[in-house]
C-alpha cells in the first residue's frame, strides 16, 4: 500500500493509520510518501515493482512498441517540437512521416516529414527565426531516431498550416491519432 500526502498530517496520526491499514489488510508493506514533497518517493516504483508478478510475453523481446515504425517516428519528432517550443505551440502539432525509405548507401535511411500546426502564427513559432527553431528540432529528432534505426538518417521537415485539424475525424484518422 502507498499512502500519499504524509505532509497534511501530523507524525502520531501517520502512525495510527498506517497500523489500522495493516491491521485491517495485512499488507506486505506500506509505504508513505508524499508525493508533492518529493518525500519517499525515490525507489518507489522499484520497490512496487518487487511485488508484481511476472506475467507472459505477448510480444518478441526485440519488439518495443505495437505501433508502426513511421508512427514512433513521427512522435519523436512531435516530442522534440513539444520540448523546444513547450508553452507556445500547444498540443496542435502532428507530424506525417510522408517518406521513410534507404536511398543509395544501405547505412542512410531518407526521412521526409510534415508538421502540421492549426495557425500561422504557430508556423512562426515552429520555424523560428531564419529556420533556427526547425533546425534544431531536426537534429535533437534525428539522434532519436537514428538510436532508434541503428542507422544514420537524412531527416527532411516541413511546416504547414492544416487549420482545425484536431477538430476534424478525418484528418485525425489520416495522422494515425484514431483507428
Amino acid at each position: 500500500l502507498v499512502l500519499n500526502k504524509i505532509d497534511l498530517v501530523k507524525k502520531e496520526e501517520l502512525e495510527s493509520i498506517t497500523q489500522k491499514y495493516q491491521e485491517l489488510y495485512n499488507f506486505a508493506q506500506i509505504i508513505e510518501v508524499s508525493a508533492l514533497q518529493g518525500e519517499n518517493t525515490a525507489g518507489l516504483v522499484d520497490k512496487l515493482v518487487e511485488y508484481l508478478p511476472e506475467g507472459p510475453r505477448y510480444y518478441p523481446e526485440e519488439m518495443i512498441t505495437d505501433q508502426p515504425e513511421r508512427f514512433v517516428v513521427s512522435e519523436l519528432i512531435r516530442e522534440k517540437i513539444l520540448e523546444l517550443t513547450r508553452d507556445e505551440v500547444p498540443h496542435s502539432v502532428a507530424v506525417e512521416v510522408e517518406e521513410m525509405k534507404e536511398r543509395g548507401r544501405k547505412d542512410l535511411v531518407y526521412i521526409s516529414a510534415t508538421i502540421y500546426v492549426e495557425r500561422d502564427s504557430q508556423k512562426g513559432i515552429v520555424l523560428g527565426k531564419r529556420g533556427k527553431m526547425l533546425k534544431e528540432i531536426g537534429i535533437r529528432a534525428r539522434q532519436d531516431i537514428e538510436r532508434l534505426l541503428g542507422s544514420k538518417i537524412y531527416l527532411e521537415l516541413w511546416v504547414k498550416v492544416k487549420k482545425d485539424w484536431r477538430n476534424k475525424e478525418q484528418q485525425l484518422k489520416y495522422l494515425g491519432y484514431r483507428e
